[in-house]
């Protein structure tokens, strides 16, 4: 544990005894700013490594039909908002520079720009072109040539830059994999199913807008854990900007896989309280401290579930399935929110500014959720004699719709989880919640 970084001589001591790319404690920590290989270690020795023993269906007779996958973009700049929070502090501790602060300025210089404002880097590139060839490796029946060729395969992005250009990343991925130089194909933007926060009314007012929305949030920063934190931040570089400073030491290790000087200035006890902060932000505003949070999903809900149902006719009736994959491309907003309304991480005790120690274990948490690529998977199979199943994978890995008993829980019937989304597939209507009401007039 960090006690103090003094001197250029201390500090550079304490980089050298962290010889991994970051000191290990802090990349678990990193929130929605984390790199996917926190989830999968085993792609750092192998990035095109797959686990098809997970993928046990009851029966070998079992057939995979339709896929949806839903994915975050892959890993990206800061936006420019973070960046001008980054230039403030770097700007901070060159007009203050003092000997026991030269270290870090002369181990760092700030290079992030204004103009790169959340675009996709490389290392984005590259998840998306490494996750489409995976889940051709996974699912080879529906992420084929065949398939691709016949337009069978469906791409829908968000119109963010970042999202589009995951979207061309992950058809590169394939084409390249099957050597296809003679076609292109085509991506749907859709913000009304990918940003459909943007289009809620009743969110963007009650919750983007209101301050007090967030104030567990605010309660939790002016606390005495983060307290702790920032007196600690005081004593090593005489700022308590320490906001900018993790996510400088987030964004350096997930863009760059650098051990950042930034990082020198945390230690296990600071990510912790640090990756709560990102928890309580997300918690409140895209997961399940307000209900129109998760909500506002309604609209990508059943346009999950209307694709899904028109497979499970197409099945039924002996018919081909005219949708082998649909592939959509948008947000850990778009995300997160969809998982909530699915009853995804739900803790028993709701995430608050006080109740901080008590949530060490908490379900909620969005290091191990959201990393950069992160993807929700449904896969649904014929098993013969009209027997069809849902799969769910999240982040490649199985896991169970919450609410089933666990004989339903890896890949349940597929009857099973329309009857339990019963309510939600029967209402969830985005324009009734994303209504805004008007104020009775007064007389």
């Amino acid at each position: 544990m960090i006690k103090g970084l003094r001197s250029k001589k201390t500090a550079l001591v304490y980089i050298k005894a962290c010889t991994a790319a970051v000191c290990w404690w802090l990349k678990e920590y990193f929130g929605p700013k984390g790199r996917y290989e926190e989830v999968n270690p085993y792609l750092l020795t192998d990035v095109f490594a797959v686990n098809k023993s997970m993928l046990q269906p009851p029966s070998p007779q079992c057939k995979q039909l339709h896929m949806t996958a839903l994915i975050r973009h892959g890993t990206r700049y800061p936006t420019t908002k973070n960046i001008k929070e980054m230039h403030q502090l770097y700007n901070f501790i060159i007009s203050n520079s003092s000997s026991e602060k030269s270290w870090l300025l002369e181990e760092w210089t700030m290079w992030y720009t204004e103009d790169m404002d959340g675009r996709l880097v490389d290392k984005g590139v590259d998840e998306l072109k490494h996750l489409a060839v995976r889940l051709s490796k996974l699912f080879p029946k529906l992420i084929s040539e065949e398939k691709l060729r016949a337009g069978l395969i469906k791409f829908i992005s968000s119109s963010k830059h970042r999202c589009i250009n995951s979207t061309l990343a992950f058809k590169r991925g394939l084409t390249e994999l099957w050597d296809i130089i003679d076609m292109c194909f085509e991506h749907e933007v859709n913000n009304a199913l990918m940003r459909f926060f943007d289009h809620c009314a009743r969110f963007v007012q009650e919750v983007e807008k209101n301050p007090t929305a967030v104030e567990e949030l605010d309660k939790f920063k002016t606390g005495a854990e983060m307290r702790r934190v920032q007196e600690k931040m005081a004593n090593k570089l005489n700022v308590t900007h320490n906001n900018a400073a993790f996510f400088l030491c987030s964004y350096e290790f997930a863009i760059k896989n650098r051990n950042s000087p930034w990082c020198q200035l945390f230690d296990e006890d600071d990510a912790k309280v640090m990756e709560y902060v990102s928890d309580l932000r997300e918690y409140w505003k895209r997961g399940y401290g307000h209900d129109i949070n998760f909500k506002s999903s309604c609209i990508l809900f059943h346009d999950v579930f209307e694709r899904l149902d028109k497979a499970a006719t197409q099945i039924l009736s002996g018919q081909p399935v005219t949708n082998a994959a649909t592939i959509q491309i948008g947000h850990a907003d778009t995300l997160l929110p969809l998982l909530t309304l699915l009853g995804f991480f739900r803790d028993t005790e709701p995430l608050k500014s006080e109740n901080y120690a008590s949530q060490t274990k908490r379900a909620f948490r969005t290091s191990h959720i959201l990393p950069y690529a992160a993807n929700l998977v449904l896969v649904l199979y014929d098993c013969g004699e009209g027997e069809l199943r849902l799969q769910p994978l999240l982040n490649e890995k199985t896991v169970a719709f919450p609410g089933l008993s666990v004989q339903q829980s890896s890949m349940p019937l597929y009857a099973d989880v329309r009857e339990r989304y019963k309510e939600l597939l029967q209402g969830c209507d985005f324009e009734r919640e994303c209504q805004l009401f008007k104020q009775p007039t007064e007389n």
